[in-house]
């Protein structure tokens, strides 16, 4: 599958609030580094990232733009609460190889009643 079709199938895994699902869609030595927070290195750690991360709040990925270069697929995101984010993946032999993200953590803990 190209880039493009990964991440539209990321964004419906993650929509649907389905960890393993997503897991799936990586290498088993995969990187997901959300600059906001130090890189989780592989399958099982990627899995169990989100597996908390989706526990602990509702949260809902729009394509606003979904762009392929080569390996490469850009997703710009938002959410229903007005998050805005940008997350660059790499895919390598129909598997995401590493996954970098960029959105504002403070913003999102105010929007989720998590204000520091």
């Amino acid at each position: 599958m190209e880039p493009r079709a990964i991440v539209r199938r990321w964004v419906e895994q993650f929509n649907a609030g389905d960890a393993a699902g997503l897991a799936a869609l990586y290498h088993e030595d995969a990187v997901n580094h959300q600059v906001v927070t130090d890189p989780v290195v592989g399958r099982a750690a990627i899995q169990a990232m989100f597996e908390r991360e989706l526990a602990a709040a509702e949260m809902t990925c729009n394509v606003e733009n979904l762009l392929q270069d080569g390996e490469w697929a850009v997703l710009e995101w938002r959410d229903p609460l007005g998050l805005r984010g940008c997350g660059f993946f790499r895919v390598v032999d129909g598997r995401i190889a590493l996954q970098r993200g960029y959105w504002d953590r403070l913003t999102f803990s105010r929007l989720h009643g998590r204000a520091p």
